[in-house]
C-alpha cells in the first residue's frame, strides 16, 4: 500500500476540510496540545453559515477563534472537560457559550465509546511514519476513543509535535482518516516556574519526608508541585518512577538530576508513563522518540488498579480548600470554576491501594483576597457552590506549612481535631467553635 499517495489524496486546506461541518453537529477538538489551530480558525470563518455547532475540548491552552467570533453562542457552544486560565478568561469576558463538563478523567474514553456521539473529530497529531501511522504525541488521553467514535476524522498534522511512543494504542492509521490538513503552528507552553514561596518550601519539605527510594510519583500542576520536583532533584532519593496523567517540567528536572530510572516499577518497568504533556519545549523534546517515556490512554494511565501495581505509588496534588468533615475542593472556588476533577481522585485511590503508597494533598493554610483579607483554606464548610473533588470517605494525607495529618480511619471528631491542628494558628479558635456547633468536637480534644 502506498501510504504517501493516500496521504496526498486526503490532503486538503483547512477551509475545505471544515465544509463537512453542518449546523447542529457535535465537533470534538481533542485536548491540550492536540487542539487544532488551523481547523479552529477555518471553522470560525464559517460563523455566519452555521448554527448550534457544539464543540468539546479539554485543557484549552491557546486562543480559540470560534469563541472570539461568537460570544453569544448563536453559532458555537464550547464545552471544556478541564478548565484553564484561558477558559476562565473567556467566561469572565462575557462569553455566554463556554461551559464546563464534569469528569472523572479515567472515564473519558468510556464516555466517548458509550455515552456521547461525535460527528466530526478534529485533532492535531505528529507527522505520519512510513507505515502510515500518526502519533497522538503529547495528547494521548482519549484521542483513540474520540477517533473511533467519530463519523468524520480530520487530522491537523504539525511537524513541531514530537513522535511519542505509546504504551497501548496511541496511534491512528491513515486508513482511518477522512481529511488531512497541515499546519506547523507553535505548541502551547508553560512559562518557567517562578521562585517558590516559603510556604511552598515548607510543604515540599514535609512531602519529601514521606518519599522513599523507588517511589513511583504522580505530580499535579502548580508552584507547589514544581517546588516538590525541584527538592526531589536536590535530594538523596534514587530510582524513582513516573506514572502520571500529566507530564510536567518537574519530571524533566528530576530526570536530569539522575533521580528517574523507572527500574523499580512493578508494571511498565523501565518506562515512565503519562497521559498528556504540557510544559516547556525542552520537555517536549525529551518525549520525542524516547522509549523510556511513553504515553498511554487515560483509562489505562489513571486506572487505580493499574497504578496500584506499582509499590510506593505517591500521588501529590493541590487543593483549594478542605472542610472540617474532611471533604476536599480542588477544582472550584464557590461557583467559580477553576479547573476540573482531572485524575486527582483516581490517583488518590490508586496510591491508597498501592503497597507503601500515599495520597498527599498539599495546600497553603491561607489565601489572601483582593481586598487584602486573609482567609483560611481549612473551613467549617466548603464555600457555597464549591464541589467535592475528594470525598471524606477516601483516605488521604493533608499537608500545610503547619504540618501533615493522615485522615485514614478517623472519626469526625478526630478529623476535625487533626485538620485544625494544621490550620493557621489565628483561625484555630474560630474553627474549634464551629466544630463544637457542628457536633464534631469532643470535650477532651486538644485546643
Amino acid at each position: 500500500m502506498d501510504f504517501a499517495k493516500e496521504y496526498q489524496q486526503k490532503l486538503v486546506t483547512a477551509e475545505e476540510a471544515v465544509k463537512c461541518v453542518k449546523s447542529g453537529m457535535w465537533v470534538d477538538y481533542s485536548l491540550c496540545c492536540g487542539i487544532p489551530v488551523a481547523l479552529d480558525e477555518a471553522l470560525a470563518g464559517r460563523v455566519d453559515e452555521l448554527e448550534d455547532v457544539k464543540i468539546r475540548a479539554g485543557i484549552t491552552s491557546t486562543p480559540r477563534k470560534v469563541l472570539e467570533v461568537d460570544k453569544e453562542g448563536d453559532h458555537f457552544t464550547y464545552m471544556d472537560w478541564h478548565w484553564t486560565g484561558l477558559t476562565r478568561k473567556y467566561k469572565k469576558a462575557g462569553n455566554k457559550n463556554v461551559f464546563f463538563t464534569p469528569l472523572l478523567y479515567r472515564n473519558k474514553p468510556y464516555h466517548y465509546r458509550e455515552n456521547i456521539n461525535v460527528d466530526v473529530a478534529m485533532m492535531m497529531v505528529a507527522p505520519m511514519d512510513e507505515k502510515g501511522y500518526f502519533s497522538y504525541s503529547l495528547s494521548n488521553s482519549a484521542s483513540r476513543a474520540i477517533a473511533e467514535n467519530a463519523d468524520i476524522v480530520i487530522l491537523e498534522v504539525n511537524k513541531n509535535l514530537p513522535n511519542v511512543y505509546d504504551a497501548k494504542d496511541g496511534n491512528i492509521h491513515i486508513s482511518e482518516v477522512d481529511y488531512i490538513v497541515e499546519c506547523d503552528s507553535a505548541l502551547p507552553t508553560l512559562p518557567p516556574a517562578g521562585e517558590p514561596s516559603e510556604v511552598d518550601k515548607a510543604v515540599a519539605k514535609l512531602v519529601l519526608e514521606e518519599l522513599v527510594d523507588g517511589s513511583c510519583i504522580q505530580l499535579g500542576i502548580g508552584s507547589m508541585p514544581n517546588t516538590i520536583g525541584t527538592m526531589i532533584a536536590e535530594s538523596d532519593l534514587k530510582d524513582l518512577g513516573i506514572h502520571t496523567e500529566m507530564l510536567v517540567d518537574a519530571y524533566l528536572e528530576m530526570y536530569k538530576a539522575g533521580k528517574i530510572t523507572n527500574k523499580r516499577k512493578q508494571i511498565d518497568n523501565g518506562r515512565g508513563v503519562f497521559g498528556f504533556a504540557l510544559g516547556s519545549q525542552e520537555l517536549y523534546d525529551w518525549t520525542n522518540e524516547n522509549r523510556g517515556l511513553v504515553s498511554a490512554p487515560i483509562d489505562y494511565c489513571n486506572d487505580p488498579y493499574v497504578m496500584a501495581q506499582n509499590d510506593n505509588m505517591m500521588s501529590i496534588n493541590n487543593a483549594l480548600e478542605v472542610d472540617l468533615l474532611g471533604q476536599t475542593a480542588s477544582e472550584a472556588a464557590g461557583y467559580n470554576q477553576i479547573s476540573g476533577t482531572g485524575g486527582q481522585l483516581d490517583f488518590l485511590t490508586g496510591a491508597h491501594m498501592s503497597k507503601g503508597g500515599k495520597g498527599l494533598i498539599c495546600m497553603s493554610s491561607t489565601f489572601t483576597m483582593k481586598d487584602g483579607t486573609k482567609k483560611s483554606r481549612i473551613r467549617p464548610r466548603l464555600a457555597e457552590g464549591s464541589v467535592v473533588t475528594d470525598p471524606r470517605s477516601q483516605a488521604y494525607y493533608l499537608i500545610t506549612e503547619y504540618g501533615k495529618v493522615k485522615l485514614a480511619g478517623m472519626s469526625t471528631w478526630q478529623m476535625a481535631e487533626s485538620l485544625i491542628s494544621i490550620a493557621a494558628p489565628e483561625f484555630r479558635d474560630e474553627l474549634i467553635a464551629e466544630a463544637e456547633t457542628m457536633g464534631i468536637w469532643r470535650k477532651s480534644n486538644k485546643r
